[in-house]
């Protein structure tokens, strides 16, 4: 379970948004009719005094009432040191050792009356329901792009963490990584498996050289506080792996990546590390020391840092860090380099905070030379497991100074991943993306949609029958077989959360399904 979640953001024309001032004299619901205008008044008010003070403040109309009465609500309780309301036990970590003493405040930080209104205000005048996606064009059922390929790699109940389609000339062609049994697979050309790791917990992300990997070991997947994430360093040579790794770092709070990059200009590599965690975490990078161990500094003490790129924003020639931020104030985040170790920080987009983002990319789709931002949400293992209009894949166009304006959104229930190419090779760059949080019952070919770049800013979405098999956690882009053409591969992840279940059976499907480019070069 997560903690729920630019310039002012705009929601896609399909959501309807809701406030007091824009309903009518009644902004009261069906199901809250007898709570009084008074108090919603008040509730607004106090809203925007303490849900503001964390993150975005949240609108009612962005969740259903039932939500916000018994999921977001009683989470946010304890935060304002309210952990019992009208007899109900709110729930809190208190006894986590993890945790700071200081996270919870030790008496509330309003009266029970004002924390009545609080509710009354979110639940009084949330929609009953939320509406539904709408899209201007329906999934096509085939894709001849991609052809689905058998893998090698065969065993029931995957839970793929990490998938990675390895550049030339490492010495294979694929690597796959399974949480569960805590092994990584290395795969050929053909996706036979040649080799493999086992591994000292769940691995969700990798650094790759000619002479090993560093793999990011989250700990443990499932939330926790605990500083159980490590960066694992496996030598190969002499065409063998050295089956006892070198703990590099450790003492991370569930880390999701790890980044590398020479940050201070002292000439060795550092590491950006994103601490996804769960009620807390952190941005953080390790220096490293003359004597070989690391230094951690806090760039941000949030939990939720989920994706960094390293590059050169402003071509000072140091290298600035762009961040996305998952949990609570969600957005993505400029960390200019300004030397010595000292990092400036700039908000280039925000998020509701109820959005679940899950991941973004840097790709220039109008050719401006300028880095525009793919960006997805759709994570639903949270306090509001219900179907959302606005989850999808965002493009967001940079005006040339990181300002960034929204240009298109497709929605996609639960959308976890978009991956920008020119796979059809006709000079543009289209989408590929899959969903973990999809509407399953209803809409199974959202776990993996195709968008092809038709020029204007118009995408054509697609999907591949085989698809609708898995349930697709991570996915890479690459040339797998050697022809020259980008691929895509998928990883099943086989549990988790879900309010939609599918038709079918995940624990059957491949660990990797093969998306063959069939093309041109």
């Amino acid at each position: 379970m997560r903690a729920e979640r630019s310039l002012k953001f705009l929601f896609a024309s399909v959501f309807i948004a809701f406030s007091l001032s824009s309903c009518e004299d009644d902004p009261r619901n069906s199901s809250h009719a007898s709570v009084s205008l008074d108090s919603i008044k008040k509730g607004r008010e106090l809203a925007g005094v303490y849900c503001r003070s964390c993150h975005q403040l949240p609108d009612p109309a962005w969740l259903n009432a039932a939500s916000w009465e018994k999921g977001v609500l009683p989470q946010m309780g304890p935060r304002l040191g309210i952990f019992q309301h009208q007899l109900q036990l709110y729930p809190a970590s208190r006894s986590d050792r993890s945790l700071p003493r200081d996270f919870y405040p030790q008496k509330p930080l309003l009266s029970k009356e004002d924390w009545q209104n609080i509710l009354d205000y979110y639940t009084a005048t949330a929609p009953d329901t939320l509406p539904g996606q709408k899209r201007d064009k329906p999934i096509l059922p085939s894709l001849p792009l991609f052809a689905a390929q058998p893998s090698g790699l065969r065993y029931a109940s995957s839970m793929t963490s990490f998938i990675k389609i390895a550049p030339k000339p490492y010495p294979y062609s694929m690597i796959v990584s399974d949480a569960m049994r805590r092994q990584t697979f290395f795969l050929d050309q053909k996706l036979a498996p040649v080799d493999s790791l086992q591994n000292g917990g769940p691995v969700v992300d990798m650094l790759l050289s000619q002479n090993g990997l560093l793999a990011c070991n989250i700990g443990q997947l499932n939330p926790n506080n605990g500083r159980l994430g490590k960066g694992d360093l496996y030598q190969y040579a002499d065409g063998k792996w050295d089956l006892q790794p070198k703990t590099l770092f450790d003492s991370l709070q569930r880390p999701v990546q790890v980044t590398a990059a020479d940050l201070n200009g002292d000439g060795r590599q550092d590491y950006v590390v994103c601490e996804f965690g769960f009620l807390t975490g952190a941005l953080s990078w390790l220096e490293a020391g003359a004597d070989g161990r690391f230094s951690r500094h806090v760039l941000k003490p949030l939990p939720g840092a989920i994706k960094a790129y390293v590059n050169d924003w402003n071509g000072d020639g140091r290298p600035d860090l762009c961040v996305l931020m998952a949990q609570g104030d969600e957005g993505i985040f400029l960390y200019t380099n300004k030397g010595g170790g000292n990092f400036e920080e700039q908000r280039l987009l925000q998020f509701p905070p109820v959005y679940g983002s899950s991941y973004f990319e840097l790709a220039d789709f109008n050719k401006d030379g300028h880095p525009d931002i793919v960006y997805t949400c759709g994570d639903n293992a949270d306090y509001s497991p219900v179907l959302k209009p606005f989850h999808g894949v965002y493009l967001f166009l940079n005006d040339g100074a990181n300002r960034f304006v929204q240009q298109y959104f497709f929605p996609i229930n639960g959308c976890y991943k978009a991956m920008a190419r020119d796979y059809d090779g006709d000079g543009d760059l289209d989408l590929a993306t899959i969903s973990f949080f999809a509407d399953y019952a209803h809409q199974p070919e959202e776990g993996f949609v195709y968008l092809e770049n038709k020029g204007g800013w118009n995408f054509q979405p697609y999907t591949v029958p085989a698809a609708a098999n898995g349930r697709w956690l991570t996915m890479d882009a690459g040339d797998v077989d050697g022809d020259g053409r980008i691929d895509l591969v998928l990883g099943n992840f086989f549990m988790g959360p879900t309010i939609m279940h599918a038709a079918a059976d995940w624990s059957k499907a491949p660990p990797v399904l093969w998306l063959k480019n069939t093309g041109k070069k």
